[in-house]
């Protein structure tokens, strides 16, 4: 049997594929989100692909310290057992790009990414690290472009999984274990930007890059893939940035 592998945000874009990837290894995935009914039907497909009961599912809204233990629990409940090889944290998104322009409005938009970005990576992060394997553990966390350029609301979150990335891999280092960010640029195929990924807006965020084409979940998930490796057991601390160019990297 593979390993066990936990990816949030599981049930489309990058996570998805990213759950793809380790099913196809032969890995047990399990994927979270909060719409249980997308991550039921990612689970139903990956299992009709890969092979039948590898991708399992919980539902929860992991910025919430109660649910996040519930998942943890459903999580580490398995009666193969409950040890975790490798999370993925993927939950997340600039839920809110723009704001009122009043002090409770910008209060509300920067409160509303932290808790979607920082607080749905931390908790689960948290909640599962007492079951991350040791040695051999992979935490990976996804950032974005945006930490290097903004907007800050949003961008600022990123950032700050950065530091936090930073920390695990300092606690977890001597155990054997690595902590790692990936900062996508713009990638298609997702539901990150929704109604704001206009034909104008996309042709605008590829233009940025120097290779003249988006990115894509899949390209993404090959790099997580690789930090997830046994073969990347000297990666730690760093973030790897994939945006074509648009952003060098620093």
């Amino acid at each position: 049997m593979g390993r066990r592998i936990v990816v949030s945000g599981g049930g489309t874009g990058i996570g998805l594929a990213t759950a793809e990837t380790f099913a196809a290894e032969g890995d047990r995935v399990v994927i979270l989100g909060r719409r249980a009914e997308v991550l039921r039907a990612a689970a139903d497909k990956l299992n009709a692909a890969h092979g039948a009961d590898l991708v399992t599912w919980t539902s929860a809204d992991l910025s919430d310290p109660e649910q996040t233990r519930r998942a943890a629990e459903f999580i580490t409940a398995d009666a193969e057992g409950g040890d975790v090889d490798v999370l993925v944290t993927n939950a997340g998104g600039n839920v809110a790009p723009s704001n009122d322009g009043t002090l409770e409005g910008i209060a509300g938009q920067y409160q509303r990414n932290f808790e979607a970005n920082v607080l749905t990576a931390v908790l689960l992060t948290e909640a599962l690290l007492p079951h991350l394997t040791r040695p051999g553990g992979r935490i990976v966390h996804l950032s974005s472009v945006a930490s290097l350029r903004g907007p800050g609301s949003y961008g600022g979150t990123k950032a700050a999984l950065h530091t936090y990335t930073f920390e695990l891999a300092r606690r977890l280092g001597p155990e054997g274990a690595t902590a790692n960010a990936v900062a996508p640029g713009y990638v298609e195929d997702t539901e990150f930007f929704g109604e704001r990924g206009t034909p104008e807006f996309i042709a605008q965020q590829i233009g940025q890059t120097l290779t003249g084409q988006p990115g894509t979940p899949v390209e993404i998930a090959a790099a997580i893939r690789y930090l997830a490796s046994p073969e990347a057991a000297y990666v730690t601390g760093q973030v790897l940035h994939i945006n074509g160019g648009a952003q060098y990297g620093r």
